[in-house]
């Protein structure tokens, strides 16, 4: 009998054989970028995570590239115009609550059905998660359109903001679609395990927007310079590139997951389980972010310059949490697709792995932050108010900044898993009960002022991240079913 035709003989002699060559590094990062067709719950765990974080972390890394341009130039109108920024903001944060939630199901159950190697469910999934985003843009762009100012004035803006800053919101909740399918849509991409993908889109999508931002913001040739409200179109025409690119690709097809006019159908049992599943998501973002507009309001109250240097502050902070967040989401891939294969030491394994890469980075972060604080503040602004509040946000934050990367892995770990409601009992507790009293009791009652917002964001998040931390170890995360 040969070789050929005795299964026992292949095996010995393909456990004799010597291992293949290791990829080097070089190679290995081309193939994080052009995309892979690997099974992420066979291959090497160092190189599954390798291939998934890269690609997440450059997309994220472009993203809050993005942020941090835009304040820069909305900067140059002056401290009003970038706490219009703010205040707007502080309403996206809900929608963006309701965007991540989504994608947080939609990445766990992606990944649950690639993980089984159920691809068509798979792309049927996707399709009901399509129809969601576009039913839930619907009231948020009305709310946008119609009740700007009034939106505006219930969170304290000032006369420039009501006067010349509504038609910023406008834009931004108005054509609010695009920027629900591009969150939905990257994490049908991230689940399937075509992080490549949802990387070029966004790669599409904001360097768009960093182009168009000074040409709208101050006019250039025959294009007449359209202050704040340049910023929010040249958001929207950008987004909106990158969802037709994203659709594009899901019809043609990526390497893990493709799209047909057949299953362009109603599924409503797919549909349900995705809502059921996005719940607990949607309100640990909702909680999260509706958190966030109370600390605002109380920032507004304390004056524009407040608002101003706390904006600032956190669009320097998503720029550099962001490559934290691509690790981190790396991880829900992984945890998602390793339980879908029956895997779940496989899937707790990545995590770890991930946690260590993400302290690492996010302490020499806060090096930065407690060294050059006020220097960062200064890039986007000359006002020496809003730097000085700025800078003593980031130089507050850098103290627990080790805390964050540890906190988004776990975090992502759970809803990889599909089990988000555990993280929304969390953030109820910790931001509702413990963040906002706080924050209002130092600032206002004892007359702290900012200072005594970011102190009580210190306490709240440092003891949220530990406690995720402590509750991620216990493990019941991994019988979660979706």
């Amino acid at each position: 009998m040969t070789t050929e035709s005795d299964p026992n003989a292949q095996a010995e002699a393909a456990m004799a054989a010597p291992p293949p060559p290791p990829q080097s590094v070089w190679a290995a990062l081309r193939e994080a970028i052009r995309g892979t067709g690997a099974d992420y719950t066979k291959i090497p765990l160092r190189k599954a995570v390798f291939l998934l974080a890269v690609p997440m972390v450059l997309e994220l890394v472009l993203e809050s590239t993005f942020a941090v341009v835009d304040i820069y130039f909305v900067g140059k109108l002056g401290s009003s115009a970038v706490a219009t920024v703010g205040l707007t903001e502080s309403y996206l944060f809900l929608l963006y609550s309701v965007a991540m939630g989504l994608a947080m199901a939609v990445t766990a159950v992606v990944a649950r059905r690639i993980g089984e190697h159920k691809h068509e469910e798979a792309a049927v999934t996707a399709v009901q998660a399509i129809l969601i985003a576009l039913l839930v843009s619907v009231p948020f762009a009305l709310a946008g359109i119609v009740y700007a100012q009034d939106l505006l004035r219930i969170m304290g803006a000032d006369a420039w903001t009501l006067e010349h800053g509504y038609r910023y919101m406008q834009w931004m909740l108005g054509g609010n679609a695009v920027i629900m399918l591009l969150f939905v849509i990257n994490a049908i991409y991230r689940g399937a395990g075509d992080a490549a993908i949802a990387m070029r889109v966004l790669w599409l999508a904001n360097g768009l927007n960093i182009v168009l931002d000074p040409i709208l913001i101050f006019g250039f040739g025959p294009i007449p310079a359209m202050g704040i409200e340049g910023a929010a179109i040249a958001t929207n025409i950008g987004r909106g590139a990158g969802v037709l690119m994203q659709l594009w690709i899901l019809f043609r097809g990526g390497r893990h997951i493709k799209v047909t006019v057949s299953q362009l159908v109603w599924r409503g049992a797919i549909l349900l389980n995705i809502v059921r599943t996005s719940l607990g998501g949607v309100g640990q973002m909702v909680v999260a972010m509706t958190s966030w507009i109370f600390l605002m309001r109380i920032l507004a109250s304390i004056g524009s310059e407040a608002v101003a240097g706390a904006t600032i502050a956190i669009r320097i902070m998503m720029f550099t949490l962001m490559p934290a967040w691509g690790m981190s989401n790396a991880a829900a891939t992984l945890v998602g697709q390793n339980l879908g294969a029956g895997q779940p030491d496989r899937a707790e394994a990545s995590v770890w792995r991930i946690g260590w890469y993400n302290m690492v980075f996010t302490v020499a972060v806060a090096v930065v932050f407690f060294l050059l604080h006020d220097r960062l503040i200064a890039i986007f602004t000359d006002d020496p108010t809003v730097i000085a509040i700025g800078g003593e946000w980031l130089r507050i934050l850098s103290y627990s900044y080790f805390v964050y990367g540890w906190w988004m892995v776990a975090v992502q770990a759970f809803n990889g898993a599909g089990d988000t409601a555990t993280p929304t009992w969390i953030n109820l507790v910790f931001f509702w009960l413990i963040q906002i009293p706080l924050s209002y009791v130092l600032a206002i009652q004892l007359d702290w002022q900012h200072t005594g917002v970011f102190w009580g964001v210190f306490v709240s998040e440092t003891s949220v991240g530990l406690f995720t931390l402590w509750l991620f170890t216990r493990g019941k995360w991994k019988t979660k079913q979706v």
